[in-house]
């Protein structure tokens, strides 16, 4: 079964990543997992952290000339930041007034401090913020670059972008293939696709950032040619929708989860919401539309999955809001941490990251995940199947 967990804080030397599940015989390319990670890095919005940072991945287990083992795989990644605060995040040396310069007391609104740090029992939020810092999804972009290159040799093509930021929408009126997406995409450093809305949203994020104020938006995920039965509708639990809508939810900052038309679908008559069913030879079963975002009964209909996520602003405001010191009670300004005017660009790769994640999860529960080579065949069998129902 596949899973995966990381480790380490957002200013601690590294980010590690433990990734078991993955079949053997997988041809994996480190440099498509690097371009993820530096995609991650990019774009308008982003604060100087990201000019540090230059995130490679060095795989130390599970690989082999290329090749995976079918054994876990062991990613790291170097935070380069670190020689920075290397006394202040030092995990070898005792307490010091030297080294807890940076204690963090005032807690700022909508993020982890304060929360945290009363369930923890930490008086220094810095505890806290560390691990709960966005920094950590570098590591589930790298994971999920792994699960996109196995997905790609099974024919499943997946693009996350930016659908809004802030109240501007930048998306298109129809659906196109992840493929085109991603290629439309790039034309910009905004991962929108209307481009004609580009010089409104740099104007917007400016003059944000001259507020001292910070902006959310809407990430939308396509994934083409994933089979149909995917998940079930047996149990709660069994059904595949759910488990996305939770692997999306997991993401910092992520408010809300839509799949296809998602609330928008709970205003319209159900005749124009339903996806009318069709056949023919060469395609077999399909929709004459795809409102319900590729899902009926928990399960996958083999129609393009469509996914979107709601990103708050973030937390960190230059301009803080009010808190209260965790020793001395006195109202305050919240703690400023360095921070973006926003990151939804690189929380639309992240975002795309873990629906690679899930439906890489799923497709190797539901057929053998040993070996890629039968894991190929079982799934062009079944794809054959479905064709001739």
């Amino acid at each position: 079964m596949m899973n995966f967990i990381t480790a380490g804080e957002s200013h601690g030397p590294e980010l590690t990543g433990i990734l078991e599940g993955v079949p053997a015989g997988l041809k994996l390319y480190i440099d498509a997992i690097n371009e993820q990670l530096a995609a991650r890095q990019g774009g308008y919005g982003r604060g100087n952290r990201q000019s540090i940072e230059h995130d490679v991945v060095k795989i130390t287990g599970g690989v082999r000339h290329q090749i995976t083992l079918g054994s876990p795989i062991a990613l790291t990644i170097v935070n380069r930041d670190h020689k920075h605060w290397n006394e202040i995040m030092d995990p070898n040396t005792e307490e010091t007034p030297q080294n807890t310069l940076r204690k963090v007391t005032r807690p700022r609104p909508g993020h982890a401090d304060l929360v945290g740090g009363m369930k923890y029992n930490h008086r220094d939020f810095r505890n806290v913020l560390e691990r709960s810092s966005a920094r950590e999804t570098a590591m589930r972009v790298a994971i999920g670059a792994i699960c996109k290159q196995l997905l790609a040799q099974l024919g499943i093509t997946i693009t996350g972008f930016v659908k809004q930021i802030g109240q501007v929408n930048a998306d298109i009126d129809q659906l196109i293939p992840a493929t085109k997406v991603e290629s439309k995409i790039k034309q910009n450093d905004l991962r929108v696709l209307n481009n004609d809305k580009v010089k409104t949203i740099h104007n917007l994020i400016d003059k944000t950032k001259r507020d001292g104020d910070t902006l959310g938006g809407i990430i939308k995920v396509v994934a083409d040619n994933v089979p149909a039965g995917l998940g079930s509708y047996v149990n709660w639990n069994t059904k595949f929708d759910a488990r996305l809508a939770g692997a999306v939810m997991g993401v910092n900052a992520m408010k809300g989860v839509e799949i296809g038309e998602g609330f928008k679908a709970a205003t319209k008559f159900g005749s124009h919401v339903m996806d009318p069913i069709d056949w023919n030879e060469e395609q077999g079963w399909f929709r004459d539309s795809d409102n319900l975002g590729g899902f009926e009964g928990g399960m996958t209909n083999g129609m393009p999955l469509v996914i979107q996520a709601a990103m708050k602003p973030i937390p960190t405001l230059y301009k803080p809001l009010k808190s209260v010191d965790v020793n001395t009670k006195d109202i305050r300004k919240a703690n400023i941490e360095r921070s973006d005017v926003t990151a939804i660009v690189p929380a639309s790769i992240v975002i795309e990251s873990v629906v690679a994640i899930e439906i890489a999860k799923i497709i190797t529960e539901t057929f053998d995940g040993s070996n890629m080579k039968r894991l190929n065949k079982q799934i062009k069998d079944y794809r054959a199947e479905l064709l001739k129902f």
